[in-house]
């Protein structure tokens, strides 16, 4: 059995699958375990990194202590050697949390103090004197400022992080790697302008107790850290092959700039569900949607989506309320995949972290393998079960334009 060289409680199942992709092709290999685990799950054969994928983010503070706190004891318990907090690249959060008081119970739960960084110049995120860069903006001059959820006003990842804990949070200032001998703070982040900063700071890193942290870079290169010392080569991911047919659906539920670019790229049937229909009569929406994609789907890939842009999504969330209207529009889709699941379709490309969160819970998908990436930190999946699915789950920021398109070249 392989050794657990890495544990991650991870806030959301995008996120989760993003870390888990990108670790595999460093060289660790990677399996994502969805939803809190139970007494009874285990860690997947051959896995050498495990990652927990919570729905956290935007969570009640106690909950999502909770949860990720429990998380993190299995992991431990089933041996994993490091623990790892992955949060958002962009720091998705609000003054409350769920970052910081996340990392407070991690911290303890291992005994040390936390040390991350959101850095990933993959996908265009670099952290420069504590502020957040993405893709050369600052955070709070990006798209980022309009997310429905978690809107970003703020790129000082300090300040950000102090507002969330009481304890003290600290700066390792680029070109500086690791944390320094005498840093006190008990939440330390990390500039990192590119992927070698990210080796440096893992290779300091590597050895030791404390809490690791962050989006998906500093655990990239902390993979390809212990791939090259301490683990054999590893033959590039396989997953297993579905049959063939079936048909192919696209789930949209983010309303971030890149989903809504790769929506109007699309040149495929496309369904869409509003939110109003929903509020009004839910069941009879959800049934027309996938009356109206089941019909399309011997022509290809169809895409159903509830996406819209941030003027008409700030009406729908003053109508019907932020927190209800998000929660109509991931149930409609969840609801959507269960139907066309139990109609015979195998493969879906789901866009959004709540909404791959809300479609794997519907799906009833507990644990996936991770395949090949079709872009950074998007890798197709193939869940563990009698009726396996091929699942493409990303985060509503990444991905090409085309994407809706060209991903099926490539999948399972």
């Amino acid at each position: 059995m392989t050794a657990l060289r890495l544990g991650v409680v991870a806030d959301d199942v995008t996120g989760a699958c993003d870390l888990a992709g990108v670790v595999t092709a460093a060289g660790l290999p990677a399996s994502v375990l969805l939803g809190p685990p139970s007494p009874s799950d285990v860690p997947a054969d051959g896995a050498a990194c495990v990652v927990v994928a919570l729905r956290s983010r935007t969570a009640p503070v106690a909950d999502a202590v909770a949860e990720s706190v429990a998380a993190g004891r299995w992991l431990l318990a089933h041996g994993a050697r490091r623990l790892y907090q992955k949060y958002c690249s962009t720091f998705d959060s609000t003054p409350a949390g769920n970052i910081g008081p996340v990392a407070d119970a991690l911290a303890a739960l291992v005994g040390g103090r936390s040390v991350g960084t959101p850095a990933t110049p993959a996908v265009g995120r670099t952290v420069y004197q504590g502020h957040l860069f993405v893709d050369g903006r600052l955070l709070s001059e990006s798209p980022l400022r309009d997310h429905p959820l978690t809107p970003m006003t703020d790129a000082d990842l300090v300040r950000l992080l102090g507002a969330q804990t009481p304890r003290s949070v600290g700066l390792v200032r680029w070109p500086a790697a690791g944390v320094p001998a005498g840093e006190r703070a008990e939440h330390v982040l990390l500039d990192a302008l590119t992927d070698h900063d990210l080796d440096r700071h893992a290779a300091a890193l590597a050895d030791g107790d404390d809490l690791l942290g962050g989006a998906s870079g500093l655990a990239a290169a902390l993979a390809r850290h212990w791939a090259a010392a301490e683990l054999p080569a590893q033959p590039p991911a396989e997953l297993p092959a579905l049959p063939p047919g079936g048909g192919r659906v696209v789930l949209a539920g983010s309303c971030s700039r890149r989903t809504r670019e790769q929506i109007d790229a699309f040149p495929g049937p496309t369904v869409r569900i509003a939110v109003d229909d929903l509020a009004a009569d839910s069941a009879r929406a959800v049934a027309a949607a996938v009356d109206a994609a089941l019909a399309a789907i011997p022509a290809g890939p169809v895409l159903v989506t509830t996406s819209l842009p941030p003027d008409e999504l700030r009406a729908v969330q003053q109508r019907h309320g932020r927190d209800h209207a998000a929660a109509l529009a991931e149930n409609a889709l969840g609801a959507v995949a269960r139907a066309v699941a139990d109609a015979g379709v195998r493969r879906f490309l789901v866009a959004g972290g709540e909404t791959s969160g809300a479609v794997t819970q519907a799906l009833g998908v507990r644990q996936v393998r991770i395949g090949a990436q079709v872009a950074p930190g998007v890798p197709w999946t193939v869940s563990v079960g009698d009726r396996p699915l091929a699942l493409l789950l990303k985060s509503g920021n990444f991905g090409p334009p085309d994407l809706f398109t060209t991903a099926w070249e490539v999948g399972p």
